[in-house]
C-alpha cells in the first residue's frame, strides 16, 4: 500500500498552474509569466508529485489538462483575482496606513480642526462616526474618544480632559435648537426644555447653521467655543452634562507606529481644549 505524499503544495506553484490553465499552453503561460519554460515544465512536474495527481496529459502538441487538472483549475478559479488584490496592495504599501477615529460630532470636528497639515505625516486620518456599531476590543476601530472609561480588559484608557457643555446662541435668539434625543446633552435638553424646542435636525451642521441664523439657541461643548462665527455663550457650563473624555486603544495595535503617532496629536488636541 503506497502512501499519500504529505508535503503541502507550494501556492506559486499552484499560481504557475492556475497560469498554465488559463494560457492553454507551457509556452504562452511561459510568456505571460516570464518563467522560463524548461524551469515551469520542471515546476508543474513537482506539483504533480506534491499533489500526487496526474494533472497533465502529456503528448506531441504538448501539455492539455487531465481531468483532475481541469477539475484543480476551477478550485483556483479566484486566486488570479486574489493576485490581483495582493499587487495592488503591494503596490500602496508605501502610502501612509489609515487610522480609524471614532468620535463624537464635535470632538471630531476640533480634531479635524486642528490637525496639523503636515505633509511628512506617517497616518492617515480617517473619521468614522460615533454613532457606528464599532467594537474596538475586536480592531473594528483604532482609536475611540468616549465620555466614560470601558471596563474592557484589552482596552488601554487615558483621560483626556474635563467636557463641559453650556447654552450658546446669538444675542436675541429663544427658544432651543435640537437634534434627537441619542447623546446625553440632547436627552437632557428635551427633558429639561422640550416645550421650548422651535427646530429639529438630524445633522448636527443643520444645528449649527439654524442657531447661527438666529433661529434658536443650542448645546454645545465649550471647547469649540473658539471656531463659533457669530454665537456667543448664553449660560454658565451646565454641571450636570460636565464629564470626562477618555482616549481607549487597544492594548495590542496602541504602540503601532502610526496609532501611536496618532495618538500623540489627538492628546495634545484635546487636553489643550
Amino acid at each position: 500500500m503506497g502512501f499519500m505524499n504529505e508535503t503541502p503544495a507550494s501556492l506559486d506553484d499552484l499560481a504557475l498552474f492556475a497560469a498554465v490553465a488559463d494560457a492553454g499552453s507551457l509556452g504562452e503561460a511561459s510568456r505571460r509569466t516570464g518563467v522560463p519554460l524548461p524551469t515551469l515544465s520542471r515546476r508543474m512536474t513537482a506539483l504533480e508529485r506534491d499533489l500526487a495527481r496526474t494533472l497533465f496529459l502529456r503528448g506531441k502538441r504538448g501539455y492539455a489538462l487531465s481531468a483532475e487538472g481541469v477539475s484543480l483549475a476551477a478550485e483556483l478559479s479566484g486566486l488570479a483575482e486574489v493576485r490581483r488584490r495582493v499587487e495592488r496592495w503591494r503596490s500602496l504599501s508605501d502610502a501612509r496606513p489609515p487610522v480609524r477615529i471614532t468620535a463624537g460630532f464635535w470632538t471630531s470636528h476640533a480634531i479635524a480642526r486642528r490637525l496639523s497639515a503636515d505633509p511628512e505625516r506617517t497616518w492617515l486620518p480617517h473619521f468614522v462616526p460615533a454613532t457606528a456599531s464599532l467594537d474596538l476590543a475586536r480592531r473594528e476601530a483604532d482609536i475611540g474618544i468616549r465620555n466614560a472609561a470601558p471596563d474592557h480588559p484589552w482596552l488601554a484608557r487615558r483621560a483626556l480632559a474635563t467636557v463641559r457643555f453650556a447654552v450658546y446662541g446669538t444675542q436675541k435668539a429663544k427658544g432651543y435648537i435640537a437634534a434627537p434625543p441619542d447623546t446625553p446633552s440632547q436627552r437632557w435638553l428635551h427633558e429639561r426644555h422640550g416645550r421650548e424646542i422651535v427646530a429639529v435636525a438630524q445633522d448636527p451642521r443643520i444645528c449649527l447653521e439654524l442657531a447661527e441664523a438666529g433661529h434658536g439657541l443650542m448645546i454645545l461643548p465649550t471647547f469649540v467655543e473658539s471656531s463659533l462665527r457669530n454665537l456667543v455663550r448664553r449660560s454658565e457650563p451646565i454641571e450636570e452634562l460636565t464629564h470626562e473624555s477618555w482616549l481607549l486603544a487597544h492594548h495590542d495595535a496602541r504602540q503601532d507606529p502610526p496609532i501611536r503617532a496618532a495618538i500623540d496629536e489627538i492628546v495634545a488636541i484635546l487636553a489643550s481644549d
